[in-house]
């Protein structure tokens, strides 16, 4: 329910084996994207690309939509990609330390000593999420300037007043200052913008298109914008891409994303060297990319989150495979999403899920004993719930309206952000769940 550039998707790890099918089962993932754009349960575009051939693309649903106008995404559309950016960065960091241009122990003060603890955070600590430095994206304060333009000044200094978490090198937390500092670097380092050093160091290597730094959103210009789905398409906020920087403002297609996967790990990119740093997991996180598990097989990658976008990207290296997925509305889980994906690419049996309407109907009445204002002492905020003539309407301190469906007996949902609602009137409670959080609300009188 807040503003981040990134949400980590992670898949279960099975002990059952899975072999990518050689012969695709391209209607299967037609009818999986069908139904999602039938329902309205997504929209965005999917590649998947085999030894540098995409073997498979769609796009389903808009990239632009007013009470006017709907523009149909496809292929080339182009989508802000969010955290995926991180790949991109930690590469340019990684060709330098492969020049001699930078070291993996060279420290911030070395290039903004008013960082907290600038004289102890190396480059490593950046890469590897284990600087200590505080994620400005999860303070409540973000939301009232991500939209504004900002200076490198102007983000330093803010980056500097959030502060520190831990000491360098004692943990690992995921934090988006890192890799703004990091596209800061690679900036100071080249003498030149990070857009014209992307454009060198990584576009014209790979020959990626439609991949380049972003700024406002154009939909003539193949880009998207992104969407809330309640009742109707709610078009949502755009960040400044001054505001993430090498951490987030990359705009790209699945496609691009294919390829430049692609191109890193057949070195076209870094050193085998540098490309086994990124590779090499500490806490659960490398330079620029993590694991993603699926059954036996093991992919490497970056999921993205900015605004209403999500973006995922993964590469089999034993299948020399590619997938990337990018959406401006994501109502069924990204996460959920993505394992139909793979289930169909490597031959598992998956059912299409159906989204049928759940049968409990509520009656007007019905709903009376749900309505209130309730408030946590776990959580810093209220949440009132109303009524319109079908369905309850829940809206957080400070946040949109979204409507709740019923699954069950007194147990609601909204799909889209991974939200269940359980009642007990009998004892004025409401117990919300959401990203594996489990927070107990109490009814005002």
């Amino acid at each position: 329910m807040k503003q981040k550039i990134l949400t980590t998707i992670l898949l279960t790890a099975l002990s059952v084996s899975a072999t990518f099918s050689q012969s695709l089962n391209k209607p299967k993932l037609d009818s999986l994207f069908n139904i999602l754009a039938e329902k309205n349960k997504a929209m965005g575009c999917l590649a998947i690309s085999k030894k540098g051939t995409v073997i498979y693309s769609k796009a389903i649903g808009y990239s632009y939509i007013s009470d006017t106008q709907k523009i149909q995404a496809t292929e080339k559309t182009r989508y802000r990609i969010g955290s995926i950016s991180k790949m991109f960065t930690a590469t340019m960091i990684l060709q330098l330390v492969d020049e001699g241009k930078l070291t993996l122990t060279t420290t911030v003060d070395n290039f903004y000593p008013g960082i907290p603890n600038a004289n102890k955070i190396t480059m490593s600590n950046l890469l590897n999420h284990r600087s200590g430095l505080h994620n400005i994206t999860d303070d409540s304060t973000y939301t009232s300037y991500m939209t504004q333009p900002k200076t490198h000044d102007e983000m330093l200094a803010i980056i500097a007043k959030s502060g520190i978490d831990f000491k360098p090198d004692e943990k690992f937390a995921y934090s988006n200052p890192n890799y703004i500092i990091l596209g800061y670097i690679i900036e100071k380092i080249c003498n030149k913008p990070y857009k014209d050093v992307l454009n060198e160091r990584i576009i014209s290597k790979v020959a990626l298109t439609n991949t380049y730094y972003g700024d406002k959103i154009n939909v003539k210009n193949n880009e998207s914008f992104s969407y809330l789905y309640t009742t109707k398409w709610e078009q949502q906020p755009e960040t400044d891409m001054s505001i993430p920087g090498g951490a987030g403002a990359i705009v790209s297609t699945p496609a691009d994303l294919t390829g430049f996967i692609e191109g890193l790990f057949s070195l076209k990119l870094v050193s085998q060297n540098s490309l086994d740093m990124m590779k090499t997991m500490i806490d659960g996180y490398g330079m620029g990319m993590y694991k993603i598990p699926f059954f036996t097989r093991m992919a490497y990658g970056h999921n993205g989150g900015i605004d209403g976008f999500e973006s995922v990207l993964a590469y089999f290296p034993e299948d020399s495979l590619a997938i990337a997925y990018c959406s401006n509305v994501t109502v069924y889980p990204l996460n959920s999403i993505l394992i139909g994906i793979l289930n169909i690419c490597f031959n598992k049996d998956y059912t299409i899920p159906t989204f049928t309407k759940s049968a409990i109907m509520l009656k007007k009445e019905d709903m009376d004993k749900y309505l209130g204002v309730y408030s946590s002492t776990q959580l810093p905020l209220k949440i009132s719930i109303t009524k319109d003539d079908t369905k309850l309407i829940a809206q957080a301190t400070g946040q949109s309206s979204f409507p709740l469906e019923p699954t069950e007996k007194d147990k609601f949902q909204f799909e889209q952000a991974g939200i269940v609602m359980e009642f007990n009137p009998a004892k004025n409670e409401m117990i919300l769940k959401q990203a594996g959080g489990r927070f107990i609300f109490t009814k005002e009188k």
